[in-house]
């Protein structure tokens, strides 16, 4: 079978113009992620001859936020570096709760490794990541291993 179909040979174009002068207005606003807390005085703990020196941070996690949300950064000063994540690192092995919504984290020196040599300070930094990706301010504490097996060896906040 064989259909045949007549219809025009051209389509003939249209002029169709449009404008509009409507204007719209709106706010728009960035969240602020909240910073965790420092709670007292970080600690310099040299251990025997330097074996087991550690930095022992108290702090408080932000009301809506969970450990898992704490990225911990380190830096070492006066040398422009930027706070980088501190690889290696296991927050949850080394943070215990004080149960009244405090935190105490000790990060080993050993850990720290080359960073905290003879007179260089470490800055160790607390960030609240949302899950969107933006992180909080820190709350930065700033270390010194001291001379040999940790004698003179310090720590104090940054922030509060």
């Amino acid at each position: 079978m064989l259909a045949l179909v007549a219809g025009p040979v051209a389509v003939n174009g249209t002029l169709a113009g449009w404008t509009d002068s409507k204007t719209s207005q709106g706010d728009l606003s960035a969240a602020k992620i909240p910073a965790p807390e420092l709670t007292q005085d970080c600690q310099f703990r040299p251990g025997v001859l330097g074996l087991g020196a550690r930095v022992r941070i108290f702090w408080r996690l932000p009301d809506g936020y969970q450990l898992d949300d704490i990225v911990v950064k380190a830096s070492t000063s006066g040398l422009g570096s930027v706070l980088a994540p501190l690889a290696g690192f296991n927050l949850s092995g080394n943070t215990t709760s004080s149960g009244n919504g405090t935190y105490t984290t000790d990060v080993p020196a050993n850990l720290l490794g080359g960073l905290l040599g003879l007179g260089s300070e470490l800055e160790i930094a607390f960030v609240v990541e949302h899950e969107s990706g933006w992180q909080s301010d820190a709350a930065a504490v700033a270390s010194n291993a001291g001379l040999i097996a940790g004698i003179g060896g310090n720590c104090r906040n940054l922030t509060s």
